[in-house]
């Protein structure tokens, strides 16, 4: 019996090394557009780690048992196995420990680095609707309405603009049932509810768009009917010069659009 112990600590051991220097090393992650895009990656990598070890434990136990201490004849019962007391004790001392660990890092710092500026330079109002979202720069009165059409028939300049280089607060709410703000590029999600406006910073680090790379798009995260899979809308995440140059060419749209629809009433 010692010698299993000792074969199992020395597999365990020897797979918990590699896993963790695996998780530690493998960068497993899409692009990343934001300051807390990086932190949210780096609490995955150490959750990884940690939790590297417990799975080898289990995988090392479950697989050496069924090979070392398989039954030789067809019985129907295997011989009686007694619970090891300091073994159960140890175990719930460590998994405790390690649970406190996780509480406080990446739990609690994480959570506290993500409230720790409620500052912005821009602010960004999103609607939820089934099935689109409406985008608001309140501080340029422009409104960007998507139409829930799925990226297969996309338009161009229904989009989510963001300035690189920014802070950006979005105040986040919803016209029917509950939805969920998410776009994968800066790792933050955020539920929208009727009623009530919640809110959610980012400090935006990196140019890109969908036509580069998927995960920049606003994707809903909760399940809100039978068109849920399509309520997107891509975004794009423009130079400060460029981003500016951006909402006066949408103004100027906009502008024309209303002109047109005026004539025509007229006719």
């Amino acid at each position: 019996m010692r010698r299993d112990v000792v074969v199992v600590a020395v597999i365990w051991i020897v797979l918990s090394v590699l896993g963790v220097l695996f998780a530690a090393s493998w960068d497993i992650y899409p692009p990343r557009a934001g300051v807390e895009a990086e932190h949210i990656d780096e609490a995955i990598r150490i959750l990884m780690m940690l939790a590297a070890p417990v799975f080898m434990f289990v995988v090392v136990m479950m697989v050496y048992s069924i090979w070392r201490f398989r039954a030789e004849d067809e019985r129907e019962e295997g011989p009686p196995i007694y619970t090891n007391r300091p073994f159960t004790v140890s175990w719930l001392v460590l998994t405790t420990v390690l649970a406190g660990v996780l509480f406080y890092n990446p739990g609690y710092v994480g959570w506290k680095f993500l409230k720790s500026n409620p500052t912005a330079d821009l602010v960004i109002q999103v609607t939820a609707a089934q099935w689109h979202w409406h985008v608001t720069y309140p501080q340029y009165d422009l409104t960007i309405k998507s139409r829930p059409i799925g990226f297969e028939r996309m338009d161009e300049n229904q989009v989510l603009a963001l300035p690189a280089g920014r802070r950006v607060k979005f105040e986040v709410t919803s016209d029917d049932v509950i939805h969920s703000f998410w776009i994968p590029a800066l790792r933050l999600k955020v539920d929208a509810v009727p009623g009530i406006v919640t809110t959610m910073y980012t400090t935006v680090t990196e140019t890109g768009s969908y036509e580069e790379n998927s995960v920049f798009r606003v994707q809903c995260a909760e399940l809100c009917g039978t068109g849920h899979p399509r309520m997107t809308m891509p975004v794009v995440i423009l130079e400060p010069e460029e981003f500016e140059k951006w909402i006066e060419e949408q103004k100027e749209m906009q502008e024309m659009g209303g002109m047109m629809e005026e004539e025509e009433e007229g006719h």
